[in-house]
C-alpha cells in the first residue's frame, strides 16, 4: 500500500511539473511579439531591424527639426548625441513634445524612416525615461538637471 502511494504521488509531482513547463512555453509563444525592446539612434543606425519588426525607440527631439504637416503627420528627428534618425507619426502628438526633449516612440524602421505608431513624452519639467538618460550618458551627452 505504501508503494503505491508513493507511485502516486511522484506521478502527480511529474503531471505537475510538465504542466508547469508547457505553460510556461506557451505564455512565451504567446508573448513574442508584445514584448519591445528600447533601441537608441545609434543602435538602430548599427543593426538596422526588419521592416516588420516592431521596436521602441528614444532620445532626444532634434532641435530644428519638428515639422507638423497640414493633416495629422508629424515629422522630426531623434537622436542620442552619437546619430540621428528620421521619424514620421501620424496623430495627435502628446501636449507636452517638444524639441530638446526626450522621447519613446513605438513602431517600425522603414527605408531609414522610424514609422511611429506612438510617441510617448516627457511629463514634467524633470522626466525623461531611464533607457534615454542610459543611452544619452553612453554617448556622453547627458547632463543631470541642475548641474
Amino acid at each position: 500500500m505504501k508503494g503505491l502511494k508513493k507511485k502516486r504521488r511522484i506521478q502527480v509531482i511529474i503531471v505537475a511539473a510538465v504542466a508547469l513547463a508547457l505553460s510556461t512555453a506557451l505564455i512565451g509563444y504567446a508573448m513574442r511579439d508584445g514584448i519591445n525592446f528600447f533601441r537608441s539612434p545609434s543602435q538602430v543606425i548599427a543593426e538596422p531591424p526588419a521592416p516588420n519588426e516592431v521596436f521602441r525607440i528614444g532620445g532626444l527631439v532634434e532641435e530644428g527639426s519638428l515639422v507638423r504637416s497640414e493633416g495629422k503627420t508629424v515629422t522630426f528627428r531623434v537622436t542620442d548625441g552619437g546619430e540621428t534618425v528620421a521619424v514620421a507619426f501620424t496623430g495627435v502628438l502628446p501636449d507636452l513634445f517638444e524639441e530638446n526633449q526626450g522621447m519613446v516612440g513605438t513602431g517600425r524602421y522603414v527605408n531609414g524612416v522610424f514609422e511611429a505608431s506612438e510617441i510617448l513624452a516627457k511629463h514634467d519639467e524633470t522626466y525623461m525615461p531611464k533607457e534615454v538618460i542610459d543611452a544619452l550618458k553612453e554617448q556622453g551627452v547627458y547632463v543631470e538637471p541642475g548641474s
